[in-house]
């Protein structure tokens, strides 16, 4: 076996670190906070380019001044969403401000003042027949000035003299702007001309397009916490299984990404932690009282006996959590750890807006999830998807692997939070692989 060379090593790594930048932050600029390595993005923009398309299907622009990587969507309830610098998610309000401001700024001049792009975005609510909330008010203007602020961050928006942040001032301030044009028509992904309305955006977003299943469940990979196999169709659930070990190898010389195979799905985790928006355990109240909650969960929660089909065993996804269960347990740790910790005092006084953060987070960590209709049921596909496994091959029998009727459900990966796990090797007979069994869950 040939060894390679200092050069191969130093030229894999470049191309690993600008494959991962790109993935973690889609559009990169030459002047803004990842500039130190743009030019490592250009240097191998062709090599990227090629990547990219052949494994995920995204298409990747690079510029002398930016790069974009166009990533596709994952369908409905499966998005990154966007947050204020407060860390509130956007509103369905904020998100329509954002839209609006970039089809203005699409044919803005180079420079325009804060009031005149404001009234060019009313104008084009207007003419959409959209109804922002008023932005002469407190609660308006801060909507706004939170999609102007993420324009600013992404440098689509330069504050020449003064700040966005002046529209929410009482006395309504002024601001000077420079537009980038050309960062603002490459923002968008998703084919917007084709779309009928949000939703089919959402779907044709989501199509893989002629790569079909392999292109899917590659996007899943690296775009999720864990891929559970009931969120897969038999066909594929038939390319995972066939190509697995494969397919780490691949991620790992791309990404620098290690996969975890086990019985009930597949993950991807990046030693170095850096290719995730979302942490756990993780600072602050939420995230501390997610991982509480979810150690109780797991020890209270465990099914009879999980195995996998292959070895006679019957494969568990995810167990139900009964109704009243999250609301004792957090109110158990807000008794317990509430005060003592410092957690904040508004989570404390109202242990509804808690639960539905801390259930957000999990659900975002694909730790719990509500009960419902999954991929493996037909349930978002685009028309004309594959969904049967080859003739003749068999897949892994995910029927009834979680439960299926209202309320939430506590997933396999939930496990490794466990106090005390379990981790047994299985040999799938006849299929040359293993998997592997965690327990308890």
């Amino acid at each position: 076996m040939t060894l390679p060379s200092a050069h191969d090593v130093a030229l894999a790594a470049e191309r690993r670190s600008a494959a991962r930048l790109l993935l973690a932050h889609p559009l990169v600029t030459s002047d803004g906070p990842h500039a130190d390595l743009f030019p490592l993005i250009r240097r191998h923009a062709d090599w990227l380019g090629k990547r990219f398309q052949q494994v995920l299907g995204y298409r990747l622009l690079v510029d002398s001044s930016y790069a974009r990587l166009f990533k596709a969507g994952l369908g409905a309830d499966a998005g990154h969403r966007l947050e204020r610098s407060t860390g509130t998610p956007f509103t369905p309000h904020t998100y329509a401000c954002l839209a609006l401001a970039l089809s203005v700024l699409v044919t803005a001049p180079e420079q325009l003042l804060l009031s005149q792009l404001v009234a060019d975005i009313r104008a084009a609510a207007a003419d959409a027949e959209i109804e922002l909330e008023e932005t002469g008010r407190a609660a308006g203007k801060r909507t706004l000035v939170a999609a102007l602020r993420l324009l600013v961050e992404w440098g689509v928006l330069i504050e020449t003299e003064g700040h966005v942040a002046a529209l929410a001032q009482d006395a309504g301030g002024e601001a000077l702007i420079t537009v980038d044009r050309e960062l603002a028509r490459v923002v968008v992904a998703g084919p917007l001309a084709q779309a009928r309305d949000g939703a089919d955006l959402v779907r044709r977003a989501a199509d893989p397009g002629f790569g079909g299943p392999r292109t899917y469940v590659r996007r899943m990979l690296v775009e999720t916490p864990v891929v559970y196999l009931d969120e897969l169709t038999d066909a594929e659930r038939d390319w995972l299984r066939t190509r697995q070990r494969r397919e780490a190898q691949a991620f790992s010389e791309l990404l620098g990404l290690e996969m975890e195979i086990r019985a009930e799905g597949v993950a991807l985790v990046d030693p170095d932690d850096e290719l995730t928006d979302l942490h756990l355990p993780g600072t602050g109240t939420v995230a501390q009282a997610a991982l509480l909650l979810v150690e109780r969960l797991v020890g209270r929660l465990r099914p009879q006996e999980p195995g996998h089909p292959a070895t006679g065993g019957t494969l568990v996804i995810g167990v139900a959590v009964r109704d009243g269960l999250v609301d004792e347990l957090l109110a158990e740790l807000v008794a317990e750890y509430g005060q003592r910790s410092n957690w904040q005092r508004g989570y404390l006084e109202d242990l509804s807006a808690l639960r539905e953060a801390v259930l957000d987070l999990l659900a975002h960590m694909r730790l719990m999830a509500r009960a419902g209709r999954l991929r493996a049921e037909g349930e978002g596909l685009p028309e004309g998807y594959a969904e049967e496994a080859p003739e003749g091959r068999t897949v892994t029998d995910v029927r009834g692997a979680r439960p299926g009727s209202d309320g939430w459900v506590l997933l396999a990966a939930a496990a490794r939070y466990a106090t005390h796990v379990t981790v047994r090797p299985v040999t799938v007979a006849g299929k040359g692989t293993d998997v592997q069994e965690e327990l308890p869950l």
